[in-house]
């Protein structure tokens, strides 16, 4: 158990992110590392903070300064910055203790390594680490050694230089796309036909008083209904030469097979957030809102709650108040979903006793920044804060939205139809759609 603390939060964590065993050294497992980069992160909360408390003041003065607010903005990205440092920080940590679990220790990889290259290692000529060395530049040392520089070279191509072929990494650089987790926050239920429903329950049966000779009237029974999430088709098909898939340097089959698995992932998640149902799941941004409290909307409606400032989002008690609209049986789950920027700026908001709403703290060894203690989802495919839109949600989003999966990935490897060509087409059949209306709340901000 570790006691790592985020200065910049005033709190102190404890985190046990890994069960280390006695002969596990810290250093082996990079907890300097990862200390390191708790200290980072709390050092750059506590600047921006300062440096927010700064531009409040001048906010109440004489109006805001446009190098101080341009320095938090700075220290805010940072902030996101530091957290994905740590976060890289302790996925190293893990993945480290796994392979030292599975090879029984850093000396079971050494004796390993002595095991494939014999008597180069452990005897004193070569450590593990010199061996690599050793041969990534063997034929260098044959060059210099066994030819002359002058007859052999690979500067021409006659004299030796047919005979080396460019080198390549096995690294190879990929964009990130930032996404929506939905399948982390939603139901996900797996079916065998091509639509799911449900009853839907939400009336109430009438009732009247009587006396005890008067005539009982007919009452009023509960009418109720029925909820269907469709599954609907995403697919791609992709065409590649037969003699690219032969001479490539890659495995260009699992490259497409992943990319397209990323594909359909942010494609799927877009869609349980905007997806206007249509061929498509319907997002849950896509279902109309009111102002109207529970009691008194209709079926498919949710509650949203006003920002109280044109364009903005800049007061606290909106925040307040839209957990607290939220009926306390879904509060116990209830999370936030925002994108980046709008958490950047609820990171600088305060309560009416000047305590930062955003706390970071380490939980589990997960990194966890939450908004009044509940904990907070990116969510890139939110709104960014403009007037008329949604940029914040707060729900127990399992009880309000359902992902229905009939069919995985699934890919057709088509290399007769067209001669020389091979075409994949890769199914995914999945579908989502809100059935809980009251679970889930929404901060709309004034036009």
């Amino acid at each position: 158990m570790y006691l790592i603390g985020l200065p910049g939060s005033g709190l102190l964590s404890s985190v046990a992110p890994l069960a280390l065993a006695p002969e596990r050294k810290e250093a082996g497992l990079g907890i300097p590392e990862i200390k390191t980069a708790v200290d980072d992160l709390g050092r750059i909360v506590t600047e921006f903070r300062q440096k927010n408390d700064d531009r409040l003041r001048q906010l109440e003065k004489r109006g805001e300064d446009a190098v101080t607010k341009d320095e938090v903005e700075k220290l805010n990205k940072g902030i996101d910055d530091a957290k994905a440092e740590l976060k890289k920080r302790l996925d190293e940590m893990e993945a480290k203790a796994n392979r030292m679990s599975l090879t029984g220790g850093e000396g079971a990889l050494e004796a390993k390594a002595a095991a494939a290259f014999g008597d180069l290692v452990g005897k004193g000529d070569y450590s593990p680490e010199e061996l690599k060395e050793y041969r990534a530049d063997l034929s260098g040392y044959i060059r210099r050694g066994e030819f002359k520089a002058a007859t052999m070279q690979v500067a021409s191509d006659p004299s030796g230089g047919y005979w080396v072929t460019p080198d390549a990494t096995g690294r190879m650089v990929q964009k990130i796309y930032e996404s929506t987790p939905m399948r982390q926050l939603a139901t996900v239920v797996s079916i065998g036909t091509d639509a799911l429903e449900g009853p839907i329950d939400n009336g109430e049966f009438d009732a009247a008083w009587v006396g005890e000779m008067g005539q009982r009237n007919q009452t009023d029974a509960s009418q109720i209904g029925k909820w269907s999430i469709p599954v609907n088709e995403l697919y791609a098909f992709p065409k590649v030469t037969q003699k690219l898939l032969e001479d490539a340097r890659i495995d260009v089959e699992t490259w497409i097979a992943t990319k397209a698995a990323a594909k359909f992932s942010r494609k799927e998640n877009a869609a349980f957030l905007t997806g206007d149902g249509v061929q498509k799941p319907k997002g849950l941004l896509t279902y109309a809102t009111s102002l109207d409290a529970d009691e008194k909307r209709g079926w498919g409606v949710f509650q949203h709650i006003l920002s109280g400032k044109a364009a903005t989002l800049d007061n606290a008690d909106r925040i307040l108040e839209l957990i607290f609209e939220l009926k306390a049986g879904y509060r116990q789950a209830a999370q936030f979903l925002a994108a980046r920027r709008t958490l950047g700026s609820i990171r600088k908001l305060k309560d009416g006793q000047g305590n930062y709403l955003v706390d970071l703290r380490l939980r589990d060894g997960a990194l966890v920044e939450s908004i009044f203690g509940y904990p907070v989802n990116d969510g890139e495919d939110m709104p960014a804060i403009a007037a008329g839109t949604t940029p914040l949600a707060f729900g127990d989003f399992a009880e309000t939205y359902t992902i229905v999966d009939r069919l995985g990935v699934s890919a057709v490897r088509d290399n007769i139809t067209q001669p020389g060509f091979v075409k994949f087409l890769m199914r995914k059949r999945v579908g989502g759609g809100a059935i809980n209306f009251e679970s889930a709340k929404f901060l709309k901000i004034g036009a």
